[in-house]
């Protein structure tokens, strides 16, 4: 990955929780939709673009009559061959890093059939690319007769213009395991697309996403789909907001939530999308390097021996 050496203080990061609901009627006008928000962004200063997990879904808008939910991962995993290709060029185009959200990706674009997995697509204005997989599946993508999905194996750092950035979607914020193995790599912003279709499947992700905040001692984006797909088999309801979380220090006002979009099933728009202006990257990583209260960094339990008592 291209990264210059120098390392910013500050970044300004945009999160938007896509509305599932707004028409679009072909491939064309999704990037279309994209593109305008992105440029929404970049007047405000924006250098990231997160979109949420299964943004694709608004896809189902255009899907061809008589698809059945088991063929639905396989026809969204064709359209994002070129959602991808398009994808890069916004990047380029807005000189961001965008995470054009989640989608289903063939393992073997030779052959469909062997099932999908669900990917961040992730791109760099220098041209750089990362299909980032979700490591851990819900039983709902796991279902053989709906989307059957495969969990990702691999987990990527990608290093951009002095920062050191990854994404985990979803389901994989909420498991301390993976927080464990992702503390000593010294993350600068973690990025998570998610969706959730209740307000508690919402209150899992987001707490989770400010508890790593002060596990990892970083930087987390987090930000989720709203609104109702057209033609939609899987998700009558989705709720979501956008926040940036931050480690609980008195530097970064003690809280630990640095900027948020309140949670809506739908806004009866875009949906909402949260411009976080100038987020302190370089006073976090000062803090992860020493200057912290408490945090323990890298610690591990390894050590630690496990005594069973019984009475």
């Amino acid at each position: 990955m291209t990264s210059p050496a120098s390392f910013p203080d500050r970044v300004t990061i945009a999160l938007w929780a896509t509305n599932l609901g707004k028409p679009v009627s072909n491939m064309d006008e999704w990037v279309d939709h994209v593109d305008g928000k992105m440029a929404e962004a970049a007047k405000q200063g924006a250098k990231v673009f997160v979109m949420p997990e299964y943004c694709s879904e608004q896809w189902m808008a255009f899907k061809p009559d008589g698809l059945k939910p088991n063929q639905e991962m396989a026809w969204m995993a064709d359209q994002a061959i070129a959602a991808r290709t398009h994808a890069a060029k916004l990047a380029k185009r807005h000189d961001m890093l965008l995470v054009a959200g989640s989608m289903p990706w063939h393992l073997d674009a030779n052959n469909p059939d062997q099932g999908q997995t669900n990917g961040a697509m992730i791109f760099t204005p220098e041209g750089d690319a990362v299909i980032q997989d979700k490591l851990s599946l819900t039983p709902g993508e796991q279902e053989p007769d709906n989307w059957n999905l495969t969990p990702g194996k691999q987990f990527t750092v990608i290093e951009w213009r002095g920062l050191k950035i990854a994404v985990l979607i979803c389901l994989d914020i909420e498991m301390p395991a993976l927080s464990c193995r992702l503390a000593p790599l010294d993350l600068d912003l973690l990025l998570v697309p998610s969706m959730t279709v209740t307000p508690s499947g919402y209150h899992r992700v987001f707490s989770c996403a400010k508890a790593r905040a002060v596990e990892l001692m970083t930087v987390i984006g987090v930000c989720g789909t709203t609104g109702t797909a057209i033609n939609t088999t899987q998700n009558p309801t989705n709720y979501s907001g956008c926040s940036v979380y931050t480690p609980c220090e008195p530097q970064l006002g003690h809280t630990g939530l640095f900027a948020q979009e309140e949670p809506t099933f739908d806004d009866g728009g875009d949906g909402a999308m949260l411009v976080a202006k100038d987020v302190p990257v370089g006073l976090v990583r000062a803090l992860r390097n020493g200057d912290a209260e408490v945090w323990p960094g890298g610690w591990s339990a390894d050590h630690i021996e496990i005594n069973k008592a019984s009475s």
